[in-house]
């Protein structure tokens, strides 16, 4: 569950962390009498849980409090990445002297928590980190250890920043143990021109496992401001949307994300992240389909399957029976390998449904799945 940057913010400020002084409204005159409360010139900012805002024009100066109210007009109802924006975060501006990136992120494959940190940090982190990966700092953090006083010098002393950093590391680490996270990114972390170090942006995304801890952010529905998102988490689905014309859907959430690297590495960009996990049940499978056939940037599907516990005839059986249950109206690629592969791709043969057909190899079906969107 992703948390809006003005959430993330509150956080920080709970666990001692230095934000700006903020207010959050929903309508241009609103931000008006906020912008007047915090002193008259402020940043707006667009609160969608998307990156790259402010290259989209949803982060803007405004000199005095008449300015503020036109520009939060001019955002609000903004469409950032399919994110519309419903919110406007006005925050008193910042004197910066310099600029750093600081997370904290799980890595599932390490089994342990990974410290992800730049001292040139701000809107191009993804430029250096591609072209200079040296950098940027990567430590890994035995969670039963955490970031103590000594880990949080290394690493300040590896990304190069100011000493003082370490405390902040050790709070955003309790931010990230004490609040069920997953990912917590300061991005910027800035000194400001009289020596303050302070959160100018931020990102915390939690473990929906832990929701039932975190009621205060809302419920599945209300988490997401993607209206897809919202409908497939309120399916109970693990789905992310992407700016893809290939929807996915795969079994196990490793064999979804190199199904993504596949497609991408076909020339398609990947529509969406879909896991549904070890149970293609009928249900699933049709809950899935209809989520991916709704949205409208989707020019073909590709359900990419591992069959172990669950065999790939129960799978094609479910694809069967959602079939019945969707109306499928764009081409659908089927890789089924695994446990009883032979069984489930004569079940779907069988079936002969005119826009589904089946490729043997995961990089076949990928190619295929690609080549069918953009024949669209």
């Amino acid at each position: 569950m992703d948390l809006y940057e003005h959430q993330a913010r509150e956080l920080f400020a709970d666990y001692g962390v230095l934000v700006p002084d903020a207010d959050v409204a929903d309508t241009a005159k609103e931000a008006r009498a906020i912008a007047e409360r915090l002193g008259g010139k402020v940043v707006v900012k667009a609160q969608v849980k998307t990156g790259g805002r402010g290259k989209a024009g949803g982060v803007k100066l405004a000199a005095d409090a008449a300015a503020a109210e036109i520009t939060a007009r001019q955002i609000l109802g903004m469409d950032i990445k399919g994110h519309t924006v419903h919110k406007v975060m006005l925050a008193q501006p910042v004197d910066i002297e310099s600029e750093f990136y600081v997370s904290y992120v799980l890595d599932r494959a390490a089994g342990q928590f990974l410290a992800i940190a730049s001292a040139e940090g701000g809107m191009d982190i993804e430029e250096v980190a591609a072209t200079r990966p040296e950098a940027v700092a990567r430590i890994h953090i035995d969670p039963a250890v955490g970031v103590t006083a000594d880990k949080a010098a290394e690493i300040a002393a590896a990304a190069k920043l100011p000493p003082e950093s370490a405390d902040i590391l050790v709070r955003l680490w309790t931010v990230l143990t004490q609040e069920d996270a997953v990912l917590v990114e300061v991005n910027p972390l800035v000194r400001t021109a009289n020596g303050r170090l302070m959160a100018i942006d931020g990102k915390v995304t939690l473990d929906d496992n832990a929701r039932f801890r975190q009621a205060r952010w809302g419920d599945a529905e209300s988490a997401h401001d993607d209206p897809l998102e919202a409908k497939a988490a309120a399916k109970g689905l693990n789905y992310v949307k992407l700016e893809g014309q290939v929807g996915v859907i795969g079994n196990g959430a490793g064999l979804v994300m190199s199904t993504l690297d596949v497609v991408a590495g076909c020339g398609a960009k990947p529509a969406n992240f879909l896991d549904i996990g070890g149970g293609a049940s009928a249900q699933v499978m049709a809950d899935g389909l209809s989520v991916i056939l709704s949205d409208p940037e989707v020019k073909s599907v590709f359900v990419n399957v591992f069959g172990g516990i669950t065999a790939c005839d129960a799978v094609a059986d479910g694809i069967v029976q959602a079939l019945g249950e969707v109306n499928l109206t764009k081409p659908l690629v089927v890789r089924l390998d695994g446990n009883n592969a032979a069984q489930g791709r004569a079940i779907l043969d069988a079936h002969a449904h005119p826009l589904v057909e089946q490729q043997p190899t995961m990089d076949g079906a990928a190619q295929r799945a690609a080549d069918l969107a953009a024949a669209k």
